[in-house]
């Protein structure tokens, strides 16, 4: 008789264990491969690039107190990145090459 209620407490809790499993399992997303992933696909600009953009279109832009900050880049040859910048909710676009040279801030 001392085994009965121990078998039962042992079922419950088996049963609770793969219902939890169940759910976490449940839970996991599938990651795409490293191939396939965004940031593997396009080129970004790298940071001392953009924070030379950042500067640059502060300077041009006469934003004195507003922060400029790079939103997105995107490479766009083999020496030359785009980067988006937001100047206190006014939008600009720059040009720089890989040795540092800002060739272009336009407004968006």
């Amino acid at each position: 008789m001392l085994g009965a209620p121990m078998s039962g407490r042992l079922n419950w809790a088996m049963a609770f264990i793969s219902v939890a499993a169940a759910l976490l399992g449940a839970c996991q997303s599938s990651s795409p491969p490293p191939t396939d992933m965004s940031r593997t696909s396009l080129q970004t600009a790298p940071a001392d690039l953009q924070l030379m953009c950042a500067n640059a279109a502060a300077g041009s832009a006469g934003t004195t107190g507003s922060k400029v900050l790079p939103v997105s880049s995107r490479q766009l040859d083999a020496v030359t990145y785009g980067v988006d910048l937001d100047a206190g909710g006014r939008k600009f676009t720059c040009v720089v090459d890989n040795n540092g040279t800002v060739r272009s801030i336009t407004p968006a």
